[in-house]
């Protein structure tokens, strides 16, 4: 047994010097779509508490994000958030591919799939009331009201 436990304990060790790139990007890559997309505070704090940490590129850690192999699969679900819906570098989106985008995220935020269960564990802040969940949809809807009434190049 001791053959197998001492050189997993020194593994692990050596693990904890190593680890994946951190999302720590910018504040401002954010600006652009809070000012295009002009969520009310409410929503705003919602935005901050519950959805950039995967979906932006700046994502603000815990401290067990510094323990491997706990910090590859943050790195993970931040890079899966991002590919779906990421609101950083948001202007180089087209108007379809942004109105696509609020489309997913009225049908996450209705079915209670966002914010994820595994996020919301360690972030209780970032669970979603009715009321809270039903400001984001009703923004989202005016965002895609907004973005209807711009003409789309097919």
């Amino acid at each position: 047994m001791k053959k197998i436990l001492l050189p997993l304990l020194v593994l692990f060790i050596m693990a904890q010097f190593f680890g994946p790139a951190r999302n720590e990007g910018e504040l401002t890559s954010i600006t652009a779509f809070e000012t295009e997309t002009n969520p009310p505070e409410d929503v705003k704090f919602i935005l901050q508490t519950s959805c950039y940490d995967c979906h932006s590129d700046v994502t603000n850690y815990p401290w067990y994000n510094k323990i491997t192999p706990v910090n590859y699969w943050l790195a993970s679900h931040v890079k899966d958030g991002k590919k779906h819906f990421n609101v950083s570098g948001w202007e180089a989106n087209s108007v379809k591919k942004k109105d696509h985008k609020f489309d997913e995220l009225i049908e996450m935020v209705e079915e209670k799939e966002m914010p994820l269960d595994s996020y919301t564990w360690t972030h209780t802040e970032a669970k979603l009331t009715d009321a809270q969940r039903a400001s984001v949809i009703e923004w989202a809807k005016n965002v895609r009201l907004k973005y209807s009434l711009i003409a789309k190049p097919q």
